[in-house]
Order: structure tokens, then sequence, then C-alpha cells
């Protein structure tokens, strides 16, 4: 094995390429006064319904500046968050503009339920996503990873809580303008790596079955071996990306308020698809008196994606061969290749961007997050806040095709489909506060009782048939009424609801011994009667050994801190009205009339209950030389229990399963957060540099039933969740091999050449395998990386900066279906194009991949999905940033505060990837497990390369002004 997921990566690159790294931390710093903050070891850390100093915090709590965000230009500033801070994994999961993005902090919990962490916006629970706010409005992100700092939120926080502050004004403060923009151009980082015609054309010709002469496809009428046409050629284009924000803040002696508006617009490589967004925010404050206070926070955001029925699959399996224009010049509508089996509409961005009124593929949505607070101090150190917050957010999508688009038959009948969706959600917090200092002594203690509820509204119809072109999908009543769809299982109608309770206390003793306890408790509407509540506790330490008395001598220490922490977090990860069991709906005709029938698919379990995670985490906080090193070390174990999933019923019941209470898992791992400042000269040279890395091994302890195993779902303990099952590649069967007939029973002609698997069984007295090949050989394959990780850079000189972002990782296994058989773009048949790879031949015995047209399992060679497998190590650079700060001196002429012009490349460099280097790709995945596949072959939560969009590497000039 000397590639690919076996591959032997250079683990001494990556670490020589890590040790350069000076030490660093989760952030960089980019201004002198954070620096200054830092010296002094004064920052305030947000901890959900308060603050805390940074040298007082006991639970686990990574921060992240606004200003660091804003060292990466984007769209969604979870992509500026991407290798930030250690134990935050985010990944894509679409390349499409305007995409989310995963985020799982400190792993994977449960099997069927929601891990994505909580979003908390200014102190109310977030319905949104963070693609939702805007990078210019965020003061800082804290993330609170381990159960002693997300217990306050209770179920909400079981998968982390990630704080977003928004920027506010200042009592007092002149009226302050900001206007931050960059505009640039996003070119294809590679194409997807096809072959072209001489190489398909050889390909076709080679692949013959065993014993015939002839080859599986022959060209069709519109292919010829002397046509070469680059299908990506004529689909991607580079696309511009900019982006638009205002602000006005300012203060006055009793109150403040900030403004804004921002407006993004990203266009894709492909044809006719783009995000664009608006959005308004407003904040203000205002003290009334000297014993009351109120304020109001709102975030109004309209976006509008079109084109998202779109991507490459379709033309990356067209054969190069084939010719996409007529004798005139025009653009053929359909071609016939591999020998007349195949007829494909074409797709082409010409095509595509003139089929005007024929093709619409759109969603707008509209969402407005509004904060209100009122806050009354009732004596000296104790007051009462009531927080209220009103979301409300709707979607419209809608798709039409006329007659004959997408259809190789020109007549082909048009189609429309349009869906709506509401969610309306409230929350009403009621929090008492006291905080006072007596001596040595610090107490802070917070009692809060909430409610808060959800109502989600869909609906989806669809039609055939639209009479004209203009009516697209915007009235569907004009089809015949035989066409038009209304189907019961995409009518949706969920509410659901929380009731919480919280205590928490804080005490510090003498600045050196610190205790945190939190109580929660939480009632879910979602779980059945007895089991809707449940109450857990929290519980973390900490000492501050530099200010104890023996360390005062030693001043290279600034910061010595201890940290315990153990606590307990709940999830209510069941769907909604799973307690009552689920209903199936089938349409039937008794005779003449037509009805709809209902049948029961699961049944109901009136004991259904909470997930819980058990949490222990120990953590080391320092500082060293006047901090200009400074970091953090923990490691942590959670361990949860009653996990929610299926469990299969017996035949005789006439149901298939059931949702219970009955699995484990475990996450445990460590995280390492470093920061360096090696030269600090605000008026010469500064170097600032920040690493982080972490580890997490998550595995599933039990299952349903005391079984093993559940490979539908690709379950299995001992193993993490997304393990993948499967056969494990070892070579290719060479000629002469011992025990091929057995082993893989075939002729000569048709194994040489083909895939060959790792053999599990026994063997015979005699030294010969007691069986074939079969499925008890398939291995079990855990997909995490051994370690993963970022790095950031900051180098300035005077008015210049050179800033650079980085993340990395380290073992594991990428998943590339472009390789396997779930794309049909690795078929080796020479049907449709192939990607670009060094196959067996009879002078080419040592190659990677099988002999083309030999021992097929179905359209691919047997055991090509063990090809999808990968190395996934890498280390790549996200940003690499110029910037230029214009002369204050010069700039108070103009009267203007501050104003700095930037260059920014996004994705310049990949290094240390073995699929990187076969495919000249991007390493990182871009599609979810069953998107864009020809055939089945991953689940849902798994992440892959797959055929969406390709990466961009894209370059962007910005400025941002300050008067």
């Amino acid at each position: 094995m000397n590639r690919f997921y076996f591959a032997k990566t250079n683990k001494a690159a990556i670490f020589f390429a890590m040790a350069l790294l000076p030490s660093g931390m989760v952030y960089s710093q980019v201004k002198k006064d954070t620096v200054t903050k830092e010296k002094k070891i004064d920052e305030v850390v947000v901890i959900g319904y308060g603050t805390q100093r940074k040298e007082s915090v006991t639970g686990s709590v990574a921060t992240v500046k606004g200003d660091a965000l804003r060292e990466v230009p984007s769209a969604n500033i979870t992509q500026a968050l991407q290798g930030r801070a250690a134990g935050v994994d985010i990944t894509q999961t679409s390349t499409k503009p305007g995409a989310a993005m995963q985020i799982r902090i400190r792993g994977t919990r449960s099997l069927t339920g929601n891990n994505d962490p909580l979003i908390v916006l200014d102190g109310i629970p977030f319905t949104g996503s963070l693609s939702d706010i805007s990078s210019s409005d965020i003061k800082s992100l804290d993330i609170l990873k381990d159960a002693s700092a997300t217990a306050i939120y209770g179920s909400r926080g079981a998968n982390g809580v990630i704080l977003v502050t928004t920027n506010r004004g200042s009592k007092g403060q002149k009226p302050k303008f900001t206007y931050n923009t960059f505009t640039g151009v996003q070119t294809l980082f590679s194409k997807y790596p096809m072959m072209d015609g001489e190489k398909f054309a050889k390909l076709r010709a080679y692949a013959v079955p065993a014993g015939t002469n002839t080859p599986l496809y022959n060209n069709g009428v519109d292919e010829s071996n002397n046509t070469n046409t680059d299908w990506q050629d004529l689909y991607y284009k580079p696309a511009m990306m900019t982006s638009h924000d205002v602000g006005i803040s300012g203060g006055t002696e009793g109150g403040n308020y900030n403004v804004g508006l921002s407006y993004f617009k990203q266009d894709a490589l492909i044809p006719i698809q783009n995000y664009e967004r608006f959005a308004l925010r407003m904040a203000i404050d205002q003290q009334i008196g000297k014993v009351f206070k109120f304020g109001f926070t709102t975030n109004t955001n309209y976006s509008v994606s079109e084109g998202n029925g779109l991507n490459p699959g379709a033309i990356l399996g067209y054969s190069p061969l084939a010719n996409p224009y007529n004798a005139d010049g025009s653009l053929k509508r359909t071609m016939i290749t591999a020998g007349g089996i195949d007829q494909t509409w074409i797709y082409t961005r010409q095509g595509i961007n003139g089929l005007g009124d024929k093709y619409i593929d759109e969603s707008k949505s509209f969402a407005s997050y509004n904060n209100m607070y009122g806050e009354l101090n009732i004596i000296n150190g104790l007051k009462y806040r009531l927080n209220v917050g009103l979301d409300y957010r709707t979607s419209n999508s809608g798709n039409y095709a006329g007659v004959g688009v997408f259809n190789t038959n020109p007549l082909g009948p048009s189609s429309a489909g349009r869906g709506n969706n509401q969610t309306y959600h409230w929350v009403l917090e009621n929090l008492l506060t006291y905080d006072r200092t007596f001596g040595k002594h610090k107490i802070n203690a917070v009692g809060l009782y909430s409610a808060e509820g959800n109502r989600i509204v869909s609906s989806y119809m669809s039609a055939r048939n639209v009479p004209a072109d203009f009516f697209q999908y915007y009235n569907l009543g004009q089809a015949p009424q035989a066409d038009i769809s209304v189907k019961p299982e995409d009518q949706l109608y969920i509410q659901n609801g929380l009731l919480s309770a919280m205590g928490r206390v804080m005490y510090t003793f003498n600045n050196k011994y610190m205790l945190t306890a939190t109580l929660r408790a939480d009632g879910s509407s979602r779980l059945a009667p007895g089991n809707k509540w449940h109450t857990y506790p929290a519980i973390s330490l900490g000492w501050n050994i530099t200010n104890e008395s023996f360390m005062q001598n030693v001043k290279f220490i600034n910061l010595l801190k201890l940290r315990a922490g153990w606590g307990q977090t709940s999830n209510q990860a069941v769907a909604e009205y799973s307690t009552l069991g689920r209903l199936g709906v089938v349409p039937y005709n008794f005779g003449n009339t037509n009805s709809t029938g209902v049948y029961v698919t699961e049944a109901p379990n009136a004991n259904l209950g909470w997930e819980y995670s058990k949490t222990q985490n120990y953590g080391l906080d320092f500082g060293f030389f006047n901090s200009r090193l400074t970091g953090s070390a923990e490691v942590y174990r959670t361990h949860t229990v009653d996990l929610l999933t299926r469990k299969s019923l017996p035949i005789s019941s006439g149901i298939a399963s059931q949702t219970a209470n009955v699995a484990e898992s475990e996450n445990k791992g460590v995280e390492v957060s470093l920061n360096g400042i090696i030269f600090d000269n605000p008026e010469g040279f500064t170097w600032e540099a920040g690493v982080n890395f972490y580890t997490n091994r998550n595995k599933i302890l039990s299952l349903a039933s005391g079984t093993d195993r559940d490979e539908n779902n690709l379950w299995f303990v001992g193993h993490n969740i997304n393990a993948i099952y499967d056969y494990q590649y070892v070579g290719l069967w060479q000629a002469g091999d011992p025990y091929q007939s057995i082993l893989e029973p075939g002729t000569p002609a048709d194994v040489t050449g083909s895939i060959k698997v790792l053999y599990t069984g026994g063997y015979n007295a005699d030294g010969t395998p007691v069986r074939a090949i079969g499925p008890a050989d398939r291995q079990i394959f855990d997909t995490a990386p051994k370690f993963q990780g970022g790095f950031n850079m900051r180098f300035a000189y005077k008015n210049f900066d050179l800033s650079t972002v980085g993340a990395f990782q380290h073992g594991g296994i990428l998943i590339s279906s472009l390789y396997g058989s779930a794309s049909y773009l690795n078929r080796l048949t020479g049907r449709g194009n192939n990607v670009d790879v060094d196959y067996w031949t009879e002078d080419n015995t040592d190659a990677y991949f099988p002999r083309p047209g030999r021992h097929l399992s179905g359209d691919n060679p047997k055991y090509s999905s063990t090809l999808a497998m990968f190395d996934a190590s890498y280390l790549k650079l996200r940003t690499i940033t110029l910037g230029y700060n214009v002369n204050k001196e010069f700039l108070k002429d103009l009267k203007i505060n501050s104003f700095r012009i930037y260059f920014t490349v996004t994705n310049p460099v990949v290094l240390f990837s073995a699929y990187h280097k076969l495919s000249g790709m991007d390493p990182e995945p871009n599609s979810v497990g069953n998107q864009n596949q020809a055939v089945t072959g991953y689940q849902a939560r798994q992440l892959i390369i797959g055929t969406n969009n390709p990466s961009t590497r894209n370059y962007l000039m910005g400025l941002n002004l300050t008067f």
C-alpha cells in the first residue's frame, strides 16, 4: 500500500512545519490595546448570563475576537472561525454560495439527534445560524465546551454553546461612522480530474471483457476519437463576490446605540447560481434614572439563493469524445454516446443562461431576530432582569423547468414545485443576579426561570404541465387539476416548548481559590409524561497558583491556574411527537373511490426520556515572560447514556421499530492552545503567532438490545459514530497469485488486474483458504483524524501588516466518492467519462486502480467502493492578507480616525495531502454522504468529497474606514 488511506503520510514534514510555528493562541491580537489587556491578564470573558475575568474562569471557554474573524473575509463567519479554537471542528457540508457549515464542539454525542451547538446572541438563544450575523458586527465569540460551562443553558447547551457578543455604542461616545467592504473574484481551485479525449478513447478501447475482442462500449453518433471536449470549461466561469457594511454608533450620558446595514452577494462558478443577502441590525441601551435600564436589539435579514438545484455532477460524466456543437456552430440540445445506449441533455453555461423563463430554482428567506430586556437595580449588588426574545423566520422556495428542459424528450412535460416554511420562536427569561465583594470574598449568584416555545409550519406542492413559462411556480393552479400534487407527508405542523429553572453560584476567595456550582432543571414537551423533567448539576474548581505567596518571587510566571470540572447535561434529541409513535400515509383506491390510508410505522413509547452526558474536564492556564507566552491545556471525557435511537421490534408485532433510550457513546480528548508574541515593537517590527491542536476519540459504547453492531446505520460498538464498513483494499490480483480461484472465483483472464481485498477467514491443513472472500471479510474503519488544529501568524512593520491563517489535520479517512462506486465516475468501462487514474494493464501491473472492463459488479469494478478511502491528512493555508494602515497624521486633516486597505487571497496553498497530490483538488469535504450520488453509498451524517461545486481560490481587495 503506497498511497491513499493506507499511505504513509510524511509525518516528519508535518511535525517539522509545526515546529517552525512559534507558540500561539486561539486568536491573533491585532491591536496594541488588546496586547496590553492580555499582559494585565484582565480580559473579560462572556460565560452566559454574565461575564467573568479570564483568570477567574473555572470552566472550559475559548474566546475568538471579532478582529480575528475579520482577518478572513467571507460570506459566513463560520468560515473565519475554522481552525481558531481547539476542540471546535468546523467542516463544509456544501460548496454552494450561502451554504451553512457543520460545527461540532468536542465531537459527536447523539446518534439520531441534533449535534449542533447552541448559539446565543447578546444573551438570548438564537434560532438562526452564524451566517445570519455580519462579521463587522461581532465583538467576540466565546465558546463554552464543558458541562461546568454549558450547564447554565441546560438541554439546549448539550452540544456546546457559542456566545456571540455584538458591538454596541458607548455612553458619551460621539457618533462614529464605519464602512467595511471587500470585492474580488473567485477562481477555480482545480478542476475535477477527469480524462481528456485521448485518455478516454484509450480506456474505452482497452475495456474489453475477458474472452472477447470487442470493447464494452463503442463511440456513439455524437462521438469521435478526434474530438476532445472539456465540458468543465464550458460550464465554469470566474465569479464575483462583494460585501458592504455600514455602521453608525454613539451614545449619550444615559445610553448608547449602534445601527448597521450590510449587503453581500456571491456568484458561483457554475451558471445562474448565486446568493444575495441584505441585513439590518440595531442595538439600543438606555438608562432611566439610577435604578432602571432597558434595551432592544434587532437583527433582520433577507436573502435570495438561486440555482441551487444545479451542480457539475452530470457534466463530469460526459464523454470528452462528444462534440457539443452542430455543424452551424449552435449548441446541440442532446447527444448520443456509448454506442447509442446513452442519450443525454447537454448542460453548458451558454445553454442554461439561454433558458430564460424556462428554468428557475430559487429560495427567498426573511428572518427577524428581536431581543428586549429591562434591568432593575433593587439594592446594591442585586439586580432583576427580564429578557424577551421574539423571532420569526420564513422561507419560500420554488422551482420550474419548462417543456423539454433537462429532458431528452423535447416534448417532456413542464414541472414546478413550491414550498413554504414559517418558524415562530419566543423565549422569556427572568433573571435575579447578586454580585458583591466582601474583603477577600467575591460572590456572584444567578437565579433563572424561563419559558421557550417554537412553532413550525411548512408545506409543499407540485404540478406538471404548467401551461405557460411565465407562470413558472407562482400559480400552480393553472396546471390541469389531475397534474397538481399535494402529498400529506409534505405538509407539516410542529409545536414544542421548554420550561427551565436554574441557579448558579460563583465564589472566589482572595483571587486564589474559585468555585462555580450550577443546578439546572428542564422540562420538555417532546418527552413522555413522567420523563419530561430532569435536574442536573455541574461544579468546577479553580486554583490560581500565581497569587500564592510562594510564587511572588517567580517573576517569569504571570499566570498559572489549575481547573477541574464535572457536570451533567441533557439533550432532548428526540423528534416531536415520537412518544406517540408515527404513522405513514398511503393513497389507495377502493373501486372508483380514491382515498388516503394510514398505517403504523413506529410504535409509541411512553417511557421516552432524556439523553444524558456526564463530562469531566481538567485544565491548566498559563502565562510566561510578561505574558509574551500564554495558553492552556485541557483533557476531558464526555460519557453520554440513554442515547435515543430506533430499536427493532419482532416481525410478529407488525411494526418495524420504536424510538427508545438504548445506546451509549463516549468522547474524550486533549486540547492545547498557545499564544506567542515574538517581537513587540508597535513603531517597528511586530511578530505574533498562534497555534492550537486537539484530539477527539469518539466511540459507541453500546447499542440496542445488547448488540454490538447496526450495519444498516453503520454503528459499531467500540468505533466512532461515522465509521465505514467495507472491505479492505490490499492490492490488485496479479497473474499466478496463489489461491485466486478459491478466494476470488473466476477465470484468471477476468480476475487478473482486479481489486484484491483482505481475507479474514481460516485455512485448511494444507494452507489453502477454507472459503471465498465474502461479506464476513468486511472491516470497520474509524474515520476520525488522530489530531487536528489551526495556526495563525501576523507580521507588522510600521503601517504594513501581513497575516496568515491555516489549519491542519493528521490521519483519519477522507471519503471521495469520485474514486469509489457511488458517483459512477470511476467505472473503468468506457461508458461515461472516467476520473483520470493509473489503471492496470499488462505493461503497468503495479498500478493502484484495477483493469478496465473486467470483473465487474453491476456497473462498477467489484470492491470499487474501497477506492474511495484516502488518508485525510493535510496542512492548508486558508488566507494570506497584506494590509496597509494609512498614516494617522494624514487622516487627521480629513477628520478620519482610521483607514485601512488590504488584499487577501483565500485557499492559496495545500501541503502534505495524499488526495491533493493525486487529484489536485481541495482535500476538505464538500458534500454530505447521500448528496449528488448515482447510487446510495454513505450516510447523510458522513461528510465526503462529491460532485458538488468545485472549490475556489479567491482574490479580494477591501478597506476599513472609520470617522
